[in-house]
């Protein structure tokens, strides 16, 4: 399924925070192939300058380099916008283990100045990045969207509360949110340097580099993997649904299938074996579980398909191939 598919109106400007990372610069580049005039604001904390480097040409596409913690930047970037896709946090549970001030700073105070910025600017609807970690510790499988259950981290907190924000101000205020909760995200652009790297990206580069991936725990934590053109498509749906029974709510954006650590890094083996048959011989070592990990994740997305059409096209066998030709073409 393309972007066309969907129909999206291409007359209407969108501004992406955050859109140098990697779900953003995959929004940029889906909109701008749609005629979409986009505007991508980013501090490059995390984004990458490479990741949007081949759309500074285009002159649908405006890059200001700023940050959501500055009121003025967020006022700056809504100018004649019409819809906002919010991506731009600091993400990662250890991350906001190690650092919870910056983690609340730019997750909440950042989101904050973002949603005042849209509801002064007048635009039209406001999309946001939530996560999957609002479950925290609810026990039930497979998610569904209203029963959740205590947050495990400082992030997952940060998180909780941008749903709660963006419900007071679609009731105060009028602004139409919409919540998009992640599960999992991986596929092209996904970094897989640094402290806090996922763990596909991660477990990739290891294996390129006949590394020993570390699995925490004995491998049986599981999780819904989601390729990021499923995640495109969501954003995209949420931009363009003219439902009022979809508005002012939040999905689970997923799959809806859970593969555990060790079924994932036999597929990451199998698939990058094709390129280079020694990466079959690589051996998986274990070490301790991660402080704040929900053991299992899988989510429900009946809403997301009933309420806006969701229909991802990538299951986890089709998703990582596509990432595992990416990286070995980009990164080897």
């Amino acid at each position: 399924m393309s972007i066309m598919d969907i129909n999206l109106d291409p007359n209407k400007s969108i501004l992406i925070t955050g859109g140098a990372g990697f779900i953003g610069s995959n929004l940029c580049e889906s909109l701008l192939k749609n005629g979409n005039v986009v505007t991508c604001l980013d501090n490059f904390a995390t984004g990458k300058r490479e990741n949007i480097a081949h759309l500074l040409p285009n002159p649908k596409f405006k890059l200001i380099e700023g940050d959501i913690r500055n009121l003025e930047d967020c006022q700056k970037a809504c100018e004649g916008v019409d819809f906002i896709l919010h991506q731009a946090a600091l993400g990662s549970v250890p991350r906001s283990i190690n650092d919870p001030i910056t983690s609340n700073a730019v997750n909440v105070s950042g989101f904050l100045n973002m949603l005042v910025a849209a509801r002064d600017a007048k635009v039209k609807r406001f999309v946001y990045a939530a996560s999957s970690s609002t479950y925290g510790d609810s026990k039930g499988l497979p998610k569904v969207e209203d029963v959740i259950g205590k947050p495990l981290s400082p992030y997952a907190i940060t998180k909780y509360v941008n749903e709660l924000y963006a419900e007071i101000f679609s009731k105060t205020y009028g602004l139409e949110t919409i919540g998009l909760r992640y599960f999992n995200v991986f596929g092209r652009k996904q970094d897989p340097n640094g402290a806090y790297a996922a763990v596909i990206p991660k477990f990739v580069m290891q294996l390129m580099s006949h590394e020993s991936p570390i699995i925490n725990g004995d491998g049986s934590y599981s999780r819904d993997f989601t390729y990021i053109d499923n995640v495109v498509q969501m954003n995209l749906r949420a931009i363009h649904t003219t439902n009022k029974d979809a508005i002012n709510t939040v999905y689970n954006v997923a799959y809806g299938e859970r593969t555990d650590l060790k079924q994932l890094v036999g597929l990451l083996k199998e698939y990058l074996s094709e390129f280079d048959p020694r990466i079959a011989e690589v051996e998986v070592n274990y070490g301790p579980n991660r402080q704040g990990d929900v053991p299992h994740s899988l989510a429900s997305i009946d809403k997301a398909k009933t309420l806006l059409g969701y229909d991802p096209q990538f299951n986890i066998e089709k998703g990582l191939k596509e990432a595992v030709k990416w990286y070995w073409k980009n990164l080897k």
